[in-house]
């Protein structure tokens, strides 16, 4: 075997090519060298490694009045490196990763009364130095900031689940009480100069709560701060034990059917499983209690709800497995209309219900034609039911199950949601169909109500957050399948009789 260093090779190469083959090839390798210098400084100058930022002032607000917590986060950045940085990164703790619901963000344009924000981009990451178990978040920036510059973000993170009966059990007569757990400064892989978090509960009747350095309490605010010059993923535990005597309505599994048809109908049924997430009941219930001491006894059940549906609603009706339920009222106005429940019995903790609810709309209301020629529908995710959590949804999204079931002899259907969900495709088979309809299902779990709010454009598909929108092709023939199926029916069973009467002999 014949080894050659590369001092012969290069020899070799530079008796056997030519002197403008060589200069070509000097060329290419300076080529090369030049863009990978220049691939390296491009990667260099748009990371955004923790040292390059730093928070001048963060200010979180959490909201506890309902067993929905909200957190607004105010984070002023500032670009204390040398290069221009394209993202911020977010971190949240483990205790709070399994019940992260929902995150937005938006970056502030303009000052005081023209000031406005702009929705920006939100993504999952990994970040090798953060503590086991922490989750974080990369929000990309409309333009990259230079070295120096500032930038105020405005974050909006939702979590369900997150507040703990304590006791775990009560009787009728009994106020709710619950713990929640977070710390008192923010967990952040930057370096923080100062920050406040203040906590607004139900109720001015706080059992108890951390106290720390620089802790408050007015009423039914409690203020942790302000704190100054804490480093990357500083944190300090805090518990806040409160009273909060709202309904803890969560639908552990939501199937929604929405079925098109181009006769001009949206036939929309809802199979609700809604269970009462708080403290769960003990003893026996009194009727009379009940209804005699309205803010006494069963001040943390509730009896009725209220959904929210969409204009121009009609053959609405709400059943459970006995039968039809009276005890409903719809409003409708121009805008909205409301339809307020109530279940057979008062839900207390740990008690369930299932029930199902049913309505038509005009279809010209969320049927539509792309320039394209397809069609689209364009209707609302979410959960119609207000302060509910849904654990399971499906738009067949807990998971809701979405399902849209599309016409007979519809094709190629696809599905655009502003949000991460499963979908696949199935086949119905309903009155009179021969090939079955298509069903596009979607579903999602831990839903909130802002998954059906609108909150941002997105440019490219035009399509509202908190809307979905399905796409497909149908040929206008399919709509006649059906008639002439009865008509050819009715006519060969005339024909029939017809012949059979001719060939009866006569008596």
């Amino acid at each position: 075997m014949i080894v050659q260093s590369s001092q012969e090779v290069k020899l070799k190469l530079t008796h056997t090519l030519s002197p403008e083959a060589m200069e070509a090839l000097r060329s290419l390798g300076q080529l090369v060298i030049a863009l990978s210098i220049f691939s390296h400084l491009s990667l260099l100058a748009y990371s955004s490694s923790p040292q390059d930022l730093q928070i001048l002032n963060a200010e979180r607000r959490i909201d506890l009045t309902s067993h929905i917590v909200k957190v607004f986060l105010t984070l002023k950045v500032e670009n204390t490196g040398t290069s221009p940085v394209s993202e911020v990164l977010l971190a949240f703790p483990p205790t709070q990763v399994d019940h992260l619901a929902l995150l937005k963000a938006a970056i502030t344009v303009g000052k005081k009364k023209k000031k406005s924000y702009v929705p920006l981009e939100v993504n999952p990451t990994e970040l090798p130095d953060a503590p086991n178990g922490a989750k974080s978040f990369s929000i990309s920036l409309l333009n990259p900031l230079n070295s120096g510059e500032t930038a105020t973000l405005e974050v909006l993170y939702i979590l369900t689940h997150s507040l703990e009966p304590f006791p775990a059990e009560i009787s009728q007569s009994e106020s709710q009480l619950v713990y929640f757990r977070d710390g008192a400064i923010i967990l952040s892989p930057y370096y923080v100069k100062q920050q406040t978090t203040f906590i607004r509960t139900p109720s001015t009747r706080v059992e108890s709560f951390t106290r720390v350095e620089s802790t408050n309490r007015a009423g039914s605010e409690i203020k942790y701060g302000p704190y100054k010059d804490r480093p990357a993923y500083s944190y300090s535990p805090i518990i806040v034990h409160f009273e909060n005597n709202n309904a803890f309505a969560v639908v552990e599994e939501l199937v929604r059917e929405v079925e098109v048809s181009h006769w001009g109908n949206l036939q929309i049924t809802e199979h609700y499983k809604l269970a009462h997430a708080g403290a769960r009941h003990k003893g026996i219930f009194s009727r009379v209690d009940y209804q005699s001491r309205p803010h006494a006894g069963g001040v943390s059940s509730f009896k009725h709800l209220l959904a929210r549906l969409p204009p121009r609603v009609h053959s609405v009706y709400y059943r459970d497995e006995i039968g039809n339920i009276s005890s409903s009222h719809l409003r409708t106005e121009y805008l909205k209309s409301d339809l307020e429940i109530e279940p057979r019995y008062p839900l207390f903790g740990g008690w369930k219900a299932t029930f199902v609810i049913g309505y038509g709309l005009p279809l010209e209301d969320f049927l539509f034609e792309s320039p394209d020629g397809r069609r689209y529908l364009n209707f609302t995710f979410g959960c119609p039911l207000a302060e509910t959590v849904v654990d399971k949804l499906t738009l067949k999204v807990g998971t809701v199950v979405f399902q849209v079931v599309l016409p007979e002899g519809s094709k190629n259907p696809s599905a655009v949601v502003p949000f991460s969900v499963e979908q696949h495709l199935e086949t119905k088979y309903s009155y009179l169909d021969v090939a079955g309809r298509t069903v596009v299902v979607l579903e999602k779990r831990n839903v909130v109500p802002e998954h059906n709010s609108h909150f941002q454009v997105a440019i490219l598909s035009l399509t509202l957050v908190g809307l979905y929108q399905v796409y497909y092709t149908f040929n206008p023939v399919f709509m006649l399948a059906e008639p002439l199926m009865l008509v050819s029916t009715f006519f060969f069973i005339f024909m029939a009789s017809i012949t059979v009467d001719e060939r009866s002999p006569d008596f």
